[in-house]
């Protein structure tokens, strides 16, 4: 997990149909824990949401092949039950709860240790993919984070 770079994921545990399940490490250190908070760092909940959405983002690619990309379109229902500090392992499970009209509609949840963090419905639009570029980068991180059918 790289804070600043919004690279939320590191790696794909499963993908099976409708559901799928990632991991990810708190990095000890980030230049988000110098503001929040100075002497009692904290990942964001905006951060621990676009964890949840990447998740559900990466269900999306795996289900399609890549035919088309998700964007985050809406944020409903989050629910924060406690809080992620530096160094902290995360587990994210994701399940599509609905799909239709180019929208797809998904069901996050986040724990650590066992413990439940976040959960949240996420609101995704599946439109073309705007340029190769960024269907590139998107293969190579799906390779990266061993998303299946795309192995590094």
């Amino acid at each position: 997990m790289r804070l600043e770079y919004f690279q939320m994921i590191d790696r794909v545990v499963s993908l099976d149909g409708d559901a799928i399940v990632v991991e990810s490490r708190v990095p000890e250190a980030s230049p988000v824990f110098e503001g929040h908070f100075p002497g009692h760092p904290l990942v964001p909940g905006v951060l621990l949401v676009e964890t949840m959405a990447q998740a559900s983002g990466w269900l999306i690619l795996g289900r399609n092949n890549f035919a088309r990309m998700p964007f985050l379109m809406t944020v409903k229902e989050a629910k924060f039950r406690s809080f992620v500090g530096p160094d902290a392992p995360l587990d994210v499970s994701a399940r599509i709860s609905h799909e239709g009209s180019g929208y797809t509609v998904t069901e996050a949840r986040l724990t650590s240790g066992g413990k439940r963090i976040a959960e949240a419905e996420i609101l995704l639009r599946t439109m073309d993919f705007p340029n190769p570029e960024l269907e590139a980068a998107m293969r190579a991180t799906a390779a990266r984070i061993g998303l299946p059918g795309y192995a590094a």
